[in-house]
């Protein structure tokens, strides 16, 4: 099996990370739409997993340097797709000089954050009803 991981914009990447997010969040997870489709897609980078040329995963990178919406397909999690995604992600925000970058990690998902150097900090919070907590990974080769 081939795993690509594609960098672009939402006008490139948005039909397919957009399916992939539509299944993920709003169906499978039941993330109300509104709260899914927050306007900031035009401003961000966003990553596209290919597998054998076929759309698995995605993730974008905020201006500000925050990672948000990680999301593969159930029939192709536990391939390495995800750390795939998060390590273009984190090189995208070394090039940009970025001198850290955070995220708020679904509660269940914070082993697989912090195996990536990722550190939880502050309280768990509620977003789209689904427990999270924020994370932190200082860039320091920045």
């Amino acid at each position: 099996m081939t795993l690509e991981i594609r960098e672009g914009d939402w006008e490139a990447l948005g039909e397919a990370a957009g399916e992939i997010r539509r299944v993920v969040f709003i169906e499978e997870q039941r993330v109300p739409i509104e709260e899914e489709w927050d306007g900031r897609d035009p401003e961000c980078r966003h990553f596209l997993a290919l597998l054998d040329g076929t759309p698995v995963g995605t993730a974008r990178l905020l201006p500000d340097a925050h990672i948000g919406r990680v999301a593969v397909l159930r029939e192709a999690r536990g391939q390495g797709i995800g750390e795939a995604l998060m390590a273009a992600a984190i090189a995208t925000a070394r090039r940009h000089g970025h001198a850290g970058i955070e995220l708020a990690a679904q509660t269940h998902a914070l082993p697989f954050y912090e195996r990536l150097g990722f550190e939880a900090f502050g309280p768990e919070f509620l977003d789209a009803g689904i427990p999270h907590r924020n994370m932190c990974l200082p860039l320091a080769d920045s």
